[in-house]
């Protein structure tokens, strides 16, 4: 909250007013517009004096001299702290989240491009996905192929889908019946455990066990490893097009800005990965937003981000977003990637995902 002004009753609701105005037509918001449309029981002369200190406490900006004010991140930042009313889903949302995860794939890259493609038109805007890390997984089971006697194919699944397929050559006779052993001694220990959770110590116990070679120990360690090994961030955009509609955005240099951005994924990653990164997201799914210069992107300073966690399995967390300008309806878009997440969460967690 911003320390210059204290927000008695009145004036935040003149802010409040001020914000959903602004937010539904996207013009700059007088004294007379708030008489004429809203009951707020005071004169003009009285509103326009409030308004005028909202402006000094850094609530409101007045954009040209003549003109109405609009809202700052500050005066935002208040909206969606302490003013804005919680919205729920429209019957008509819910269905339609409904029946994409009614006929979403098993496929998980697939699972998570079809979901931003949901949100993004549902919200009118840029959605935003990050699949969880692939250590966060849990183990399915490991497949020890018997290929001839000097060549095998170890296949590691998680919940993920496949997480690892390598192909080792022996330098002596491997049996069939060898691998077969260990593969299902693998699985029972292992299954549904998170790959992070699958050490090589309880590898090397289960190989000792059953008088595995070395050769053989070390594959299993390093097909494991592989399937552990978080890699490139998986990320999904769609909705890009939709910025177009929105008036913030008619200036091509800033819309070219915002689009390299989305083009370039590791940057895109890192505009949210600090609330994936977050202390407790797993344990708390509470949508989080953020405004203007809190994206700390020059090109993003017109922009706001709501992000919502997700959750796969017993620790994986994922992350939803939905990117557009300040003048965004807080209140539908939480309740829009809230939905989401639940939903997408819950399919992949009910669903033999590949």
């Amino acid at each position: 909250m911003n320390d210059k002004l204290e927000l008695d009753k009145r004036k935040a609701f003149i802010l409040a007013t001020v914000v959903y105005e602004y937010i539904n037509t996207a013009e700059p918001v007088g004294s007379v517009t708030l008489t004429q449309k809203y009951n707020l029981g005071v004169s003009s002369a009285t509103i326009r004096n409030e308004m005028a200190e909202l402006e000094a406490g850094g609530y409101l900006v007045q954009p040209h001299t003549s003109a109405g004010r609009v809202p700052s991140d500050a005066g935002y930042r208040a909206y969606v702290d302490r003013l804005m009313q919680p919205e729920t889903l429209t019957s008509d949302d819910t269905r339609r989240i409904r029946d994409q995860f009614r006929e979403a794939s098993r496929e998980l890259s697939d699972v998570i491009d079809q979901t931003t493609r949901l949100l993004s038109g549902l919200s009118g805007n840029l959605a935003i996905a990050i699949a969880p890390s692939r250590d966060t997984h849990a183990f399915k089971h490991v497949q020890l192929i018997w290929l001839s006697p000097r060549t095998s194919l170890a296949v590691v699944v998680t919940s993920g889908g496949v997480g690892a397929q390598r192909a080792f050559e022996w330098s002596t006779d491997v049996d069939a019946d060898d691998l077969t052993r260990l593969s299902n001694a693998l699985n029972s220990r292992f299954g549904g455990r998170v790959m992070e959770d699958v050490g090589e110590t309880e590898i090397d116990s289960i190989c000792a066990e059953l008088k595995v070679s070395t050769e053989i120990r070390d594959a299993v360690r390093a097909a494991f490893a592989t399937a552990r090994r978080p890699g490139e961030p998986e990320i999904a955009a769609a909705g890009a097009q939709n910025l177009l509609d929105q008036p913030e955005f008619h200036d091509l240099r800033k819309l070219r800005a915002i689009l390299r951005i989305v083009e370039e994924q590791r940057t895109l990653y890192d505009l949210i990965a600090d609330e994936l990164a977050s202390d407790g997201v797993g344990t708390d799914p509470s949508p989080h937003v953020r405004i203007g210069h809190e994206l700390r992107a020059d090109e993003l300073a017109e922009c706001s981000v709501v992000t919502v966690p997700y959750r796969f399995g017993d620790r994986g967390v994922g992350m939803l977003a939905i990117l557009g300008p300040r003048r965004m309806p807080y209140g539908r878009l939480i309740a829009l990637a809230s939905g989401t997440a639940r939903s997408l969460g819950d399919h992949l967690n009910d669903v033999e995902i590949r």
